[in-house]
């Protein structure tokens, strides 16, 4: 980097920190420049590291970012917002961005330069995301699309153009009671608890949490206090579970990943309240008056098969997208990658010492062996002797690499993941080690055609899993490395990860591997929590889906056909695999997947030596 650029851009962070401890109203806000998204956790901001360039155009998007982040430092309670979260992930995911939402167009109502800088911060992700190119209402995420609904009515702006066509398929679905919340939204922009009391009148509107119901001395106090102390009611789990995701803004931090699957046990105990409370309550989602008691509870099955899909990486976006995509991957784990090479590089040593003192001799052809030379000037009618070198077992081996793409791996996990996969895959390539990337996730969010199909059916009891499954491929066994490269790029692309049905994806890998020739088959599955699907389990028991994945677990591992070892980020696995392993950050995936990898071709190496060793005994004797 030449010193003009040098100073130019530290002069460029310098004066956007300032901005941000300025809008913020705090000198205490710390200021880091990274790779990777923008996130704030505490007093702590992170945003993404600029080029030595500096173009306009990067200029403008960091700053939209920092005036974000300035915004909601100091218009966002952290308290109020914690009080009134839902528990359900996707509800959750909604609350926030309608809460982001509030905080920009508050805070930028009399700043006009802020205000520039957030549209356009906004257009930029909407064109980036590709809202421009879709043709379907379930293609727009739906904290998204209820984020440029409210930012929408709370400014009187139109959205951005990219946006404009996708969000009139959402228009027309929304509803009266939605409608008059986002009016009430609206108008309580300015006072945080009331605004959050109309985001989950929204939410229940929606169908997405449950309406709350407010005591007669909350009224009382919202009237004498304008609603500033209403916050302390029994929501301190929830609050400590929404801390721990603000954490998650700066990596993948264990307590976030914790909370996460306490949050998944804890929502499937609210819809199953709800169902057995008879769903009375003002504002209910009505379709959970009767929830079907399944009669045998280890009958799995699927309501609507004929909507899955199995689906290769580059059928999922253009090849444009899919380049920016994979360029997006090695910007963000660029300081990464060098610590996960040097792992993969031991790998590969111990991989390839391994394959290279196995000779076999005294056959008919190979390579001349010269030690045996003697024995033909010895006696000239003794034929030559040939060697040839005997390959190791390893080298008839396939590894499946199954990765959990749910919206839960969004941001830090699901990066690190793609870029593991992406050194273990040229890494083991190398060894002649057949490697096989897979995803896992569904369609659409809350059911898609599945559920329509059920309700079109008339609700019938025991439907199953109700929702479409989406497998993804991103690396064939078959496929070599630098055809492939691109496609890990598509896990970060916005609206890929959903729901996990990891039962199914397990029947899935499996299925596929015992389809290949070779003698050895490992599958590694990379989760971040359990098996979760609102769609399915607001009718069926709690442990629906858990049931299903422990009984294919047993299944696999009973077999022994396969060697199945799990990862769990954040994630307790062990209750579910024989073999497994737990970590609390996302950034030990890489070097555990390659300690993993490292110990199951060891004792590959160890008991084949002890089989040679038993071979050569009899000789000996």
């Amino acid at each position: 980097m030449s010193k003009p650029d040098q100073t130019r851009q530290e002069e460029f962070k310098r004066a956007t920190a300032g901005a941000v401890r300025a809008i913020a109203h705090s000198a205490e806000v710390q200021v880091a420049y990274q790779p990777g998204p923008a996130g704030v956790a505490g007093k702590r901001a992170r945003l993404p590291l600029p080029t030595r360039a500096l173009p306009p155009a990067e200029m403008a998007k960091l700053r939209g970012a920092a005036d974000a982040i300035a915004l909601k430092l100091r218009h966002h309670d952290e308290g109020v917002h914690a009080a009134r979260l839902p528990v359900r992930r996707e509800a959750k995911e909604v609350f926030d961005a309608l809460e982001d939402v509030r905080v920009e167009v508050v805070g930028s109502q009399h700043m006009a330069g802020v205000a520039a800088n957030l549209r356009a911060r906004l257009a930029d992700q909407c064109e980036a995301e590709g809202y421009d190119r879709m043709t379907r209402k379930d293609q727009l995420p739906l904290p998204a699309a209820l984020g440029l609904l409210a930012r929408e009515r709370l400014t009187g702006e139109p959205v951005p153009a990219a946006a404009a066509r996708v969000l009139e398929l959402w228009r027309d679905t929304l509803g009266t009671k939605a409608e008059d919340a986002l009016a009430e939204m609206a108008g309580t922009s300015a006072n945080q608890d009331a605004y959050a009391r109309a985001a989950r009148k929204l939410l229940a509107a929606l169908d997405l949490a449950e309406a709350e119901v407010e005591t007669q001395s909350e009224q009382d106090e919202e009237e004498g206090e304008g609603g500033e102390n209403t916050t302390q009611q029994d929501q301190s789990g929830e609050g400590d579970s929404q801390a721990q995701d603000t954490e998650s803004m700066l990596g993948a931090q264990p307590e976030q990943m914790q909370g996460d699957a306490a949050e998944d046990e804890s929502g499937e105990g609210e819809e199953e309240g709800a169902a057995a409370e008879g769903d009375d309550r003002p504002g209910g989602p009505q379709q959970r008056k009767e929830v079907p008691q399944v009669d045998d509870p280890s009958a799995y099955r699927a309501y609507a098969k004929q909507f899955d899909e199995v689906v290769e990486a580059d059928d999922l976006c253009d090849p444009e997208e899919l380049s920016r995509l994979r360029q997006q991957l090695d910007q963000q784990l660029s300081h990464l990658q060098g610590v996960v090479s040097k792992l993969a590089n031991r790998l590969q040593r111990r991989l390839m010492a391994q394959q290279q003192r196995a000779w076999e001799f005294d056959l008919e052809e190979g390579l001349l062996d010269v030690a045996r030379l003697a024995r033909v000037v010895v006696n000239p009618m003794q034929s030559l002797s040939y060697k040839r070198e005997r390959e190791a077992d390893f080298r008839d081996t396939v590894v499946c690499l199954l990765i959990d793409n749910s919206g839960s791996m969004r941001g830090r996990p699901i990066t690190v993941a793609a870029m593991c996969c992406d050194i273990l895959a040229r890494t083991l390539e190398r060894c002649g080690v057949k490697v096989e990337i897979l995803g896992f996730t569904t369609r659409a969010w809350k059911g898609g055609q599945s559920r329509e199909r059920w309700v079109q059916d008339g609700k019938p009891r025991n439907p199953g899993r109700l929702n479409d499954l989406r497998h993804v491929v991103y690396k064939g066994a078959d496929a070599p490395w630098r055809r492939a490269r691109k496609n890990l790029g598509l896990m970060l692309r916005e609206g890929l990860l959903k729901e996990n049905i990891d039962g199914e994806a397990l029947e899935w890998a499996y299925r596929r591997l015992l389809a290949r020739t070779e003698r050895r088959r490992i599958m590694m599955v990379i989760s971040d929590g359990a098996p979760v699907d609102d769609s399915t389990l607001s009718v069926n028991p709690g442990n629906y889906l858990e049931r299903h994945l422990r009984k294919v677990i047993h299944e696999i591992e009973g077999r022994d056909l396969v060697e199945l070892i799990a990862i769990g980020i954040g994630h307790d696995v062990t209750r579910y695999y024989r073999r497994a392993v737990t970590i609390v950050d996302a950034e030990e995936l890489g070097g555990t997947m390659m300690k993993k990898l490292a110990e199951l071709f060891d004792e590959d190496a160890a008991l084949a030596w002890q089989r040679a060793a038993a071979e050569r005994a009899p000789a000996l004797v």
